[in-house]
């Protein structure tokens, strides 16, 4: 079992489950609703939960209603917030539709709140970790937390999830040790394959792991020892049963990946578990099944 520290956001998710995605000025009644703690480092860390981990959150928190629900919520899935700061404002909110008819989400976010900080993760004793995991946000914050990590851990792995093409984003590249990239950032970057975007990312970390994740096509990952990494390795999607969610199968994807590297797993081995969950996550709403996927 190990601890992780997983420092990103949270918010209150409303998801309406409607028969179709909707076209523009249609009217569509849902045909369940339901309300739910979400944010990518939250998914993840109540996936680890589930998993056998132990997990903390790190992320700012209203201190509204919306927040006390999340507080209530992670107390129930036993991951930690002890470190998470309050601060008054507004839970950020994600109105999510997902399609009954192919289990797809379409999400519109609103968020007005500041950002995690420098100088929370400061206060955090790092060194009590095992695995240290952030969502690639909020750049220049970010950089500060990573180059502090680096500073004060002996030989805890840092793993960073790079979603969107941020500005100066590849700042932080260099500080991880394990990189984990979406579909949708290689596209922006113009690449219309995993492997492809793997290799034009190697100069920018070259002692990291590399790994993208490309949802029905499965996932790839450059190695450290594999002369520069000039081999992609493959793990091919896994269909556990009908897809009926999949909203934060990346997340899931994320928390199996970091799970087995941390327990032992070798690259391959990891990337195959992280696919599998990711495709048990996508035949059921939440995450409350991914506990009877644990690896034997």
């Amino acid at each position: 079992m190990s601890l992780f520290l997983l420092a990103g956001i949270a918010t209150l998710d409303i998801i309406n489950t409607v028969d179709h995605y909707p076209a523009e000025d249609e009217e569509l009644r849902a045909s369940a609703r339901r309300i739910s703690a979400g944010g990518n480092a939250l998914n993840a860390a109540r996936v680890l939960t589930g998993l056998g981990h132990r997990a903390e959150l790190l992320a700012l928190l209203a201190d509204d209603d919306g927040g006390g629900r999340i507080r209530a919520e992670l107390d129930a899935e036993r991951v930690g917030h002890r470190y998470a700061p309050l601060a008054a404002g507004v839970t950020p909110t994600s109105y999510v539709a997902l399609s009954a008819a192919n289990g797809s989400r379409t999400i519109i976010h609103y968020r007005d709140l500041p950002e995690l900080r420098y100088a929370h993760f400061r206060a955090v004793p790092i060194e009590r970790f095992d695995w240290l995991h952030f969502e690639g946000r909020n750049v220049a914050e970010t950089e500060a937390m990573l180059r502090h990590a680096r500073k004060r851990l002996l030989d805890q792995p840092i793993s960073l999830e790079i979603e969107k093409p941020r500005p100066d984003i590849e700042r932080l590249m260099p500080y991880a040790d394990v990189l984990i990239f979406s579909r949708a950032y290689a596209l922006a970057r113009g690449h219309t394959q995993a492997a492809e975007l793997l290799a034009a990312m190697r100069p920018h970390a070259p002692r990291a792991s590399l790994v993208c994740a490309w949802g029905e096509a499965g996932a790839w990952a450059l190695a450290t020892n594999r002369q520069l990494a000039r081999e992609a390795v493959h793990a091919p999607a896994v269909k556990a049963g009908q897809t009926v969610d999949t909203l934060g199968a990346g997340d899931a994807f994320n928390a199996g990946l970091i799970a087995a590297l941390a327990t032992g797993a070798t690259l391959d081995e990891a990337l195959a578990r992280a696919v599998a969950l990711a495709g048990h996550k996508v035949t059921a709403h939440g995450f409350a099944h991914l506990g009877k996927a644990r690896p034997s």
